[in-house]
C-alpha cells in the first residue's frame, strides 16, 4: 500500500476504522512554526462524527496527542508525530458483513488484491482513515497562515439542491453557522432537509464541495508532470467517495469560445501584472498565477444503505445484505475539512518545492 502523501511535506499515515486508533507521521514541516494544539483540535472537531443530526452517530471525541517534533510551542524541524485513539467502536454491528461483498464499497477489490480484509467498518478504507490527514492539514495551514495563505471549502451542492453562484457571491464566513457547512443559510436549511429525509429513508445522498485558495504566491507548480492542478485533482481523488474534481471554469468552459474564456493580462496598478477574468482558476501552464485558486469536488452518495441489497458472499453465491450500524447519509458536512486539509498540504509541499527549484 502506499500511505505516504506529499514530497517534502509528508505525511505517512495508519491505521483502521475499528482499530485501537489512527494516527501518523509527518515530516518536513519547516522549523519555527508556531502550533496551535487548539487550532489542530478544533479542525478535527470539524471533522468527528456524531457532531449533527446530519451526520453518523458513532461518538468519538478525536483527541489528538502530538508525540514529537514541538517544542515550546513551536515546531523543530523534526518529524512531529501523533495519535488519535478509537474509543467507541461497535465492530458486532459488522459481523454479518464478515462473508460477503458490500455493494460499492472497497471489500470486494482489496479481497482480490490482498486476500485478506478487516470487514469491520471498512478497515484501512474506511474514512476515519481521513482523521491523519485533517491532523496533517491543519499543521499545514498553521505554516500557510504564516504566508499569507488561506484556504477555504463549503457544501455547495448537495443532490440536486445547489448554489447558483461562484464563492465570490456568498459571505463564506456563514460556512460554519450551519450543520450542512452551507455559506447560504436558506439553501443549508433546504440540503438538511434533504438529508434529513434521506437518512430517514434508510438511504444516502451525495454533492459538490467548493474550496478556494487565496494569497498563493506565482510559481507553483512543476510542469510537466507536477502541474499544481493535477496534483490538487490527485489530492482530491484520494479522498473516500470523490468521484470528480474540476478547476477555474472547468467542464463550463467547454460551450465557451476561446474568446470568452481567456484571462486577459492588465496592469495592476502597482507595477505589477493581473488579469481581467480569472477563468483559469488562478493556475496557468499548470504554475500558479497569484489570482485565487478555486476548485470543485464531486462527492457520490455514501455506499452504506440501512436497506436491504442485493449481493454476493465470498465464494459467488448471491444473497442479500442489510447494513447495521450508525453511517453518514451524506459525507459532505464532514469532508469539508478534509478537502481543505489536502488542499493545504498541497499548497504547501508545493511552497517548498519552489524554494528548491528557483534561487
Amino acid at each position: 500500500m502506499r500511505n505516504t502523501f506529499g514530497n517534502i511535506f509528508k505525511v505517512t499515515t495508519f491505521g483502521e476504522s475499528h482499530g485501537a486508533g489512527v494516527g501518523g507521521v509527518i515530516d518536513g514541516v519547516p522549523a519555527g512554526i508556531d502550533i496551535d494544539i487548539d487550532f489542530i483540535q478544533s479542525e478535527l472537531d470539524r471533522r468527528k462524527p456524531g457532531q449533527s443530526k446530519l451526520t453518523t452517530a458513532r461518538k468519538e471525541g478525536d483527541k489528538v496527542e502530538l508525540l514529537s517534533g514541538i517544542f515550546e510551542g513551536k515546531s523543530t524541524g523534526c518529524p512531529i508525530g501523533f495519535l488519535v485513539r478509537n474509543t467507541n467502536q461497535h465492530s458486532n454491528d459488522y459481523e454479518n458483513m464478515r462473508n460477503l461483498f458490500r455493494p460499492s464499497h472497497a471489500d470486494y477489490t482489496y479481497t482480490t488484491k490482498y486476500g485478506i480484509r478487516d470487514h469491520r467498518g471498512g478497515g484501512r478504507s474506511s474514512a476515519r482513515e481521513t482523521i491523519s490527514r485533517v491532523v496533517a492539514g491543519a499543521l499545514a495551514k498553521l505554516a500557510l497562515k504564516q504566508l499569507g495563505i488561506s484556504i477555504q471549502a463549503y457544501t455547495e451542492q448537495v443532490g440536486s439542491i445547489a448554489l447558483t453562484g461562484s464563492y465570490k457571491d456568498y459571505d463564506l464566513s456563514l460556512t460554519e453557522t450551519n450543520d450542512v457547512r452551507c455559506p447560504d443559510p436558506a439553501k443549508a436549511e433546504e440540503m438538511a432537509q434533504l438529508i434529513t429525509q434521506v437518512k430517514a429513508d434508510g438511504d444516502t445522498i451525495g454533492g459538490i464541495i467548493s474550496c478556494v485558495i487565496k494569497g498563493c504566491p506565482v510559481g507553483l507548480g512543476e510542469p510537466a508532470f507536477g502541474k499544481l492542478h493535477a496534483a490538487l485533482g490527485s489530492a482530491m481523488l484520494s479522498i473516500n467517495a470523490v468521484k470528480g474534481f474540476e478547476y477555474g471554469r472547468g467542464f463550463a468552459g467547454v460551450c465557451q469560445r476561446g474568446s470568452e474564456q481567456n484571462d486577459v493580462f492588465v496592469p495592476d496598478g502597482k507595477g505589477g501584472i493581473t488579469t481581467t477574468t480569472n477563468n483559469s482558476g488562478g493556475i496557468q501552464g499548470g504554475i500558479s498565477n497569484g489570482q485565487d485558486i478555486y476548485f470543485r469536488v464531486a462527492f457520490k452518495p455514501v455506499a452504506t444503505l440501512l436497506m436491504e441489497q442485493d449481493t454476493v458472499t465470498l465464494n459467488g453465491e448471491a444473497t442479500t445484505l442489510m447494513a447495521k450500524g450508525r453511517h453518514d447519509p451524506c459525507v459532505l458536512p464532514r469532508a469539508v475539512p478534509v478537502v481543505e486539509a489536502m488542499a493545504a498540504m498541497t499548497i504547501l509541499d508545493f511552497y517548498l518545492l519552489n524554494r528548491t527549484s528557483v534561487l
